[in-house]
């Protein structure tokens, strides 16, 4: 098959004077014939060249062999860097420390579970932290009452006044612990570190007997009273934190027996001998400030 290309359409150029072939020309009356010259098909001028195809992206194989050139790994010996104990972090140190530290806490509280008589507390405590989880403490509160509206309701549609204690003061010999610590942020701006102890102890208090009848004498009790409970503890600076806790003060209280007029029980020795007894869980709300006592800190790095 013969292919006639546009070269046919141009003149033979003469032979080169000086001894030449006739196949030499020169830059300006050449003719490109562009394609393969050894005979391949030459290429329609009418036809848009599209490219080569190139690899699709997701190709499986294509991306593993672009991986693996892009990785390269420079064999040599290893470099060494010589290390001291203050490049070792391995926690970020804590905001606070309460090991051999003492906290001054005055607080205020008020009963959560009587629906009678509601008691308000005024006290404080003073602990001294035998490490940073462990600590040993006294408290102190003492109590003023306030009758609540079911007492009142009681005895209009009862036409009877129901019986109740008031409680006077109480005092108790704390153990905390304090196993979880974390923090916070507000706002993304400011870290609040906070804090869960837990409370055992046990103490004494006193309550006394409120008289359905005012002509009869009251009396006192001396009760025995475990406690426990749980506070959480945020700081604020490096001697100054804010606590809020539930505390259950457990114990057994003797109230005004019900059958009482002038031939019985009339006294109030004979009242408390013949008096009702109960168990009673006094749970309690609890909020303060800490001041903590010396007002720093330093720590100690072990090597």
């Amino acid at each position: 098959m013969f292919i006639v290309a546009t070269a046919m359409a141009q003149p033979k150029k003469p032979a080169d004077p000086k001894g030449g072939k006739g196949s030499g020309s020169a830059a300006g009356d050449d003719i490109e014939m562009g394609g393969d010259t050894a005979g391949s098909a030459a290429v329609d001028p009418g036809e848009i060249d599209m490219g080569s195809e190139e690899p699709k992206p997701g190709d499986l194989a294509n991306d593993m062999a672009a991986a693996d050139a892009a990785t390269v790994v420079k064999s040599g010996p290893p470099r060494k860097t010589p290390l001291s104990w203050e490049d070792i972090v391995v926690v970020v140190r804590k905001p606070f420390l309460k090991a051999r530290r003492t906290e001054l806490y005055p607080m205020v509280g008020t009963t959560m579970n009587d629906n009678m008589v509601r008691h308000y507390t005024i006290g404080g405590e003073l602990a001294y932290y035998l490490t940073d989880v462990l600590a040993i403490g006294v408290e102190g509160q003492y109590y003023r009452r306030g009758f609540r509206e079911p007492f009142d309701l009681v005895a209009r549609q009862a036409r009877r006044l129901p019986t109740v204690n008031e409680y006077k003061w109480s005092a108790a010999l704390n153990f905390h612990y304090v196993p979880v610590y974390g923090k916070f942020a507000i706002l993304d701006k400011r870290l609040i570190t906070w804090e869960v102890a837990f409370t055992a102890g046990i103490g004494a208090g006193q309550s006394e007997v409120i008289p359905r009848d005012t002509t009869f004498p009251g009396f006192t009790n001396f009760l025995i009273m475990p406690n426990a409970g749980a506070n959480m503890r945020f700081f604020l600076s490096k001697w100054l934190t804010i606590n809020v806790g539930i505390r259950d003060y457990l114990f057994i209280d003797k109230y005004e027996p019900t059958n009482r007029d002038i031939m019985t029980n009339a006294t109030a020795a004979q009242a408390k001998d013949n008096a009702d007894t109960a168990f009673v869980n006094n749970v309690m709300f609890q909020i303060g400030v800490s001041f903590w006592l010396p007002t720093s800190f330093e720590y100690t790095t072990f090597r």
